[in-house]
């Protein structure tokens, strides 16, 4: 979803009035804001541009942050400070002490709008992981790869021949069909099919395990990308987009008193 004052390029007015939640994320600024009583909204932008409208904030205004980039110092460091969420903040039972606060809070949003029920959350950014949540909201595990832009980059630097390609261009390379003749194409089915290949194994070993088979959960920038695919399971995935910006208001849904 986006801003209503953002244009396409990601920045908007920096004044802009309201209360406002920030996840950090490695490559991108992602907002949350609510005006009055007008529904949740937000955007993601550059980090040059979150940082500049960061400091167009009134300290009252920003709600609460978390970060699994890079913050900025000294200066947006020592104000941010205030309201950082970190993992020990997300009530996410038996977390171990390394979990990041994107999984924490995507395993603990999704079990808690899932009403209990145990859940697999796939998080398609720079990173693909996999959390695990039961029943009872406690952290049962998971997994890591390389996202599909990483894949990329990997497969570009790493070899002579390939060519390096953009995240940008696997929705143009898919069009080719599943078996293309043509490099770049071959590329792109590759990198997404694997993807999708290890989403749906996952779901098929937990539903294997004669346990209760938990609620499937997608999020993260590619997974729009990945949601039709995995539809070719024997359960649906729910994409959520904002699956992290959802726990981290409903984590800390007014300022401070």
């Amino acid at each position: 979803m986006r801003h209503p004052s953002a244009r396409s390029d990601g920045r908007g007015d920096l004044k802009a009035a309201g209360l406002h939640w920030l996840l950090i994320g490695n490559s991108r600024w992602h907002w949350a804001v609510r005006q009055g009583n007008r529904p949740l909204q937000g955007w993601s932008e550059s980090l040059e541009a979150g940082a500049a409208r960061l400091q167009a904030l009134a300290p009252d205004q920003l709600v609460a942050w978390a970060a699994v980039g890079r913050v900025p110092e000294p200066l947006l460091m020592q104000w941010l400070a205030l309201r950082r969420v970190t993992a020990a903040h997300v009530p996410l039972v038996d977390a171990p002490p390394w979990l990041g606060v994107d999984r924490a809070l995507a395993g603990w949003g999704a079990w808690h709008q899932s009403g209990g029920s145990p859940v697999l959350v796939a998080d398609a950014g720079t990173a693909l992981s996999l959390t695990r949540v039961d029943g009872g909201g406690r952290f049962a595990g998971g997994r890591l790869l390389a996202g599909a832009g990483l894949q990329l980059r990997a497969l570009g630097q790493s070899t002579v021949a390939l060519p390096a390609l953009s995240p940008g261009a696997l929705v143009e390379g898919l069009a080719g069909g599943d078996w293309p003749a043509a490099t770049e194409q071959a590329i792109a089915v590759g990198v997404v099919r694997g993807l999708v290949a290890a989403l749906l194994m996952a779901a098929c070993e937990l539903e294997q395990l004669g346990q209760r088979p938990p609620m499937l959960w997608l999020t993260g920038g590619d997974g729009p990308l990945l949601a039709p695919l995995l539809q070719q399971g024997s359960k649906p995935w729910r994409l959520a987009p904002d699956l992290v910006l959802d726990a981290l208001v409903a984590l800390r849904p007014g300022p401070d008193p």
